[in-house]
């Protein structure tokens, strides 16, 4: 559920609200004369690392170190 809060209350408020937008992971929307003007949202936490990123995600069935006996022909 996004939270809406008015323009002058988040700024009285803005350290509170970016510990728990941080806390929640949960955006809030800030509105003026009840028009949505910004919104502060959790950033999203990057391991920075680029191998590995899939570890878990596939299953091996069968063996994939053996040759295949049959011939692909990418031309047929």
């Amino acid at each position: 559920m996004t939270e809406y809060i008015q323009a002058g209350k988040f700024k009285a408020r803005c350290l509170k609200l970016m510990d728990k937008v941080h806390r929640t992971k949960r955006k809030i929307i800030i509105t003026k004369r009840n028009k949505p003007i910004a919104q502060l949202v959790p950033i999203e936490e990057d391991s920075g690392h680029l191998f590995g990123r899939m570890k878990g995600t596939i299953r091996i069935v069968g063996d994939i170190l053996s040759p295949i006996d049959e011939v692909w022909d990418a031309g047929r």
